[in-house]
């Protein structure tokens, strides 16, 4: 799909979802290089910037999914926009939609003023789920230490951790790319707004990717605490039966030479030593302070 927008200076052409075909055409018509066209066209391309004679090439990715489908990849959580821009044209190359590619009802003066408009609006993609993110690790941490741990399954931990790191990863590039780019000097101010956005992204990703760290490091040391507690209580188990048993199996023997099998108080005599042995062992373990 093509959409061509006049403004006063310039054209704004845009391609949504274009085949190779279009893509060849668009190189011929506006005199592109083809392999950034090919580039263009590559659904995993990583943010670039590229400056060429009669114009400038640049690739940037928006956050277009949802924290909930637990995406793991770049291609899951982003897609890319491609522009060829100069000051008479500028031109948008896309595999899917966008909403603020659709909503433009401002005018603008040069290319560079949509450019960086778009961009904004790129980077502004970033901080919703930023937010999601930063609200699930709170719920995390609320259900493993206040409530049951065991409805935090290990999965949801690592998809929040690979989610965070990725988007750092992608906004890293996105922030590389920028400090490339080069406009004018009324831009100036627009352009280090968005780094300066950017950079707040990043360091707000980086401290959710720390807690996903340590979310994660928590949820094995109360997963590992919660065993021990198993391990002790089946230990303690033990410590009591295992006497009991041991009097009972010598006592089960029933030797011929055995005496006490012949006693009249024998049975209660047994019972009462067996009794004993467990009350010795409760005082020690309360004592220890292991119970």
């Amino acid at each position: 799909m093509q959409n061509i927008k006049e403004f006063t200076t310039f054209a704004w052409i845009d391609f949504c979802q274009p085949d190779r075909a279009t893509l060849d055409k668009i190189a011929e018509q506006y005199n592109l290089d083809i392999f950034q066209i090919i580039d263009s066209l590559e659904h995993g391309h990583l943010p670039k910037f590229e400056k060429q004679p009669n114009y400038n090439f640049l690739i940037l990715r928006a956050f277009t999914s949802t924290i909930e489908h637990g995406a793991t990849t770049i291609n899951d959580l982003s897609n890319k926009i491609a522009f060829f821009y100069n000051d008479d044209k500028i031109i948008s190359v896309h595999r899917s939609p966008f909403a603020f590619l659709e909503r433009i009802d401002i005018e603008f003066s040069k290319t560079e003023d949509l450019l960086i408009y778009l961009i904004h609006k790129m980077v502004g993609s970033y901080q919703s789920p930023l937010n999601e993110l930063d609200k699930k690790i709170e719920e995390f941490e609320k259900t493993i230490f206040l409530k049951d741990y065991s409805k935090v399954s290990l999965e949801d931990l690592y998809f929040l951790k690979t989610q965070t790191r990725i988007t750092k990863k992608l906004l890293q590039l996105f922030q590389n790319v920028t400090n490339q780019i080069e406009v004018s000097e009324s831009n100036k101010t627009a352009l280090q707004d968005i780094k300066d956005t950017l950079l707040n992204l990043i360091l707000n990703y980086d401290e959710v990717l720390e807690n996903a760290n340590n979310l994660l490091n928590s949820y094995h040391s109360v997963n590992s605490q919660k065993s021990n507690d198993v391990m002790k209580l089946l230990t303690i188990f033990s410590a009591f039966f295992l006497p009991l048993t041991f009097v009972a199996g010598i006592y089960g023997m029933n030797f011929e030479n055995m005496p006490e099998l012949r006693w009249q108080f024998g049975y209660f005599m047994t019972l009462s030593i067996m009794a004993i042995i467990a009350i010795i062992i409760y005082f020690w373990f309360k004592r220890k302070k292991i119970i």
